[in-house]
């Protein structure tokens, strides 16, 4: 089955930076990965297809941050610091996109998110990405008392 493409817009917080997303199987591809960086940011991502990230206004408020092989590039936004993408270090080629940055979407719009390993990184052993876990989320009953 051919993967279906769909195009979202996004936007950091304060909206200084503006962004289109062309994903990959749209909002199939939801996980978080347990790596030093992701587990402090707790963002859920979706996968662009390569060059699948287009900043629309304000490219000049993006800031990048790399860490450990320096590979990875995640931009955020110098003046709300929201994480809008990241450029993968599994798939350079590939951009992962924050969820919430995209319009009329939240991470709590997923029941279950997958987890990866990326603390034994497919890039370090060589291995098949692996599955850390699942993250729910379970909404509260509407007539529960705090």
């Amino acid at each position: 089955m051919a993967s279906e493409r769909v195009i979202r817009s996004g936007q950091c917080h304060c909206g200084a930076v503006r962004f289109e997303a062309e994903l990959v199987d749209d909002l199939a591809t939801a996980l978080r990965c347990i790596c030093s960086y992701c587990r402090m940011r707790g963002a859920v991502g979706v996968s662009a297809v390569t060059g699948g990230v287009r900043i629309v206004e304000g490219e000049g408020f993006l800031t990048l941050y790399r860490f450990n092989t320096g590979t990875a590039e995640h931009f955020f936004c110098s003046r709300c610091g929201i994480y809008t993408h990241h450029q993968r270090r599994s798939d350079p080629l590939q951009y992962g996109v924050n969820v919430a940055c995209l319009e009329g979407l939240s991470p709590f719009d997923f029941a279950e998110v997958p987890v990866t390993d990326g603390v034994e990184h497919t890039s370090d052993t060589g291995r098949p990405s692996r599955l850390a876990g699942v993250l729910r989320f379970i909404p509260a009953d509407d007539d529960a008392t705090p």
